[in-house]
Parts: structure tokens; sequence; C-alpha cells
């Protein structure tokens, strides 16, 4: 009987497999032949650059905690971490979607260009910096300096936000259902109105949180003072 590569899963254990092994094999998927879709990795222990710059409609599930740069560059794939993740899941990403079903650490997201990535726990500092048309959902808090020259892409947050949220932020969205410790330089909260309740709620079902209510959020962006070089705002800079 002939096996279906379209439902078969490939397991790959980084006990006995190397990771530059694995992430060969899954860079070799972006061709036109018949190949496994679904892909399960084991024993990442931390590892780094695991599932990185792939570039197939792949499913890749990593059973475990990763280190830097998990799924970074993605595009097409569908990651998912069932662990932490350490500096910079997603970074650069494309397309496609992230998600990390503990803690994110610092700069989760960071310049992504496009896609989805979500987190369930918590994201420390610097989540979505100097983001490009990424859209981020995290379920739990985010720490300081996160949208930091934010270029465009959303930033949901259903718990709370460190210090310096937006610093010199320019058109990305950014809402937060919990408290903010401070805004950055030229970062100001704005009207929620409801093509934005609806742009949150879109996002919210997307990453599987439609149980949180998008009326609850407030939202934040630039205030436009700091696009062009002012002397009578040299202090500000």
């Amino acid at each position: 009987m002939a096996v279906d590569a379209a439902t078969q899963v490939e397991v790959v254990d980084l006990a006995t497999t190397s990771l530059r092994e694995l992430n060969q094999r899954l860079h070799d998927q972006a061709g036109d032949a018949p190949h496994p879709r679904h892909w399960r990795v084991l024993n990442p222990n931390g590892a780094h650059a695991v599932a990185c710059g792939l570039d197939a409609p792949l499913d890749v599930e990593v059973a475990g905690h990763v280190g830097y740069y998990c799924a970074g560059m993605n595009k097409h794939a569908t990651v998912r971490v069932l662990g932490n993740a350490g500096t910079g899941v997603a970074e650069n990403m494309m397309s496609g979607t992230v998600a990390v079903e503990g803690n994110a650490s610092q700069s989760a997201g960071a310049t992504g260009r496009g896609g989805l990535l979500v987190v369930r726990g918590n994201a420390a500092a610097r989540c979505g910096i100097s983001m490009k048309g990424i859209d981020i959902v995290v379920r739990g808090s985010i720490g300081h300096l996160s949208a930091f020259m934010a270029q465009r892409g959303t930033l949901v947050v259903c718990g709370d936000a460190g210090e310096a949220l937006g610093d010199s932020i320019y058109e990305t969205h950014v809402y937060v259902r919990g408290t903010v410790a401070g805004l950055g330089a030229d970062c100001v909260e704005k009207e929620l109105r409801e093509h934005h309740v609806h742009e949150v709620q879109q996002l919210l079902e997307r990453a599987g949180y439609d149980d949180v209510d998008p009326f609850a959020f407030r939202r934040y962006g630039s205030a436009r003072r700091l696009y062009n070089f002012q002397i009578d705002n040299a202090g500000a800079y």
C-alpha cells in the first residue's frame, strides 16, 4: 500500500540525529516532489535554530524547550513549540504560523515581516522589536521595550506590558488588556474604535483565544512627532 506523504508523520529524535541534519532535511522539502508535510522533533533540549529558515508549507511540532532563534526566517510553515523558547523565536519571520506553548525569551518576533506568532505564556523584553508586518498575540504579559521601533503589524497582549512600550513606534497597532508600566517616546494611548475591536477579535480567534473579550483592550500607537527631526523637539530624541 502506498504511503500518503501528506498525512505521514516524520519523527526526528535530536538525541540521535544532529540539528544540522534535521534542518537540512526540512529545507529539502521546498521542492515539488512528494514529501512528508508533518514532522515531530523529539528531545530538542534547548538547541538553537531549530526549524530555522523553512520555506515550505510544513507542519513541525517540537516536543520540548528550544534555544535561540527557533523558527527564524520562517516562510509558509507552521511550527509549534511544546515548551519554552529562547531569544528571538520567529525572528525575521516572513509568513506562516509559529506557536509557543510556554514562555518566550526576549526579542520574540523581532523584525518579523509577516505571519502570526502566538505565545501562550509570557514574552520577555523587546517583544516585537522593529516588527515590519508580523502579527503577535501573547496570552500572558510582555517585558520592557516591547514594540520598540515597530513599523507595521499588530501586537495583542492579553496580560500586562512593561516599561517603554512602543518606544519610537511607527504604524504598528498595539493592544494591551492589562496594565502598562510606561509608554516609550512618541507612543500614546489612542481611541479604541469598532474596527480596532474587530482587528483584535480576528487575531484572538486565529490564535485560538476566542474566550478573551476583544472589548477589554486598550489601544496604543504613534503620536507621529518623531517622524521627522525638528530642532524644537531635540530633547525628545
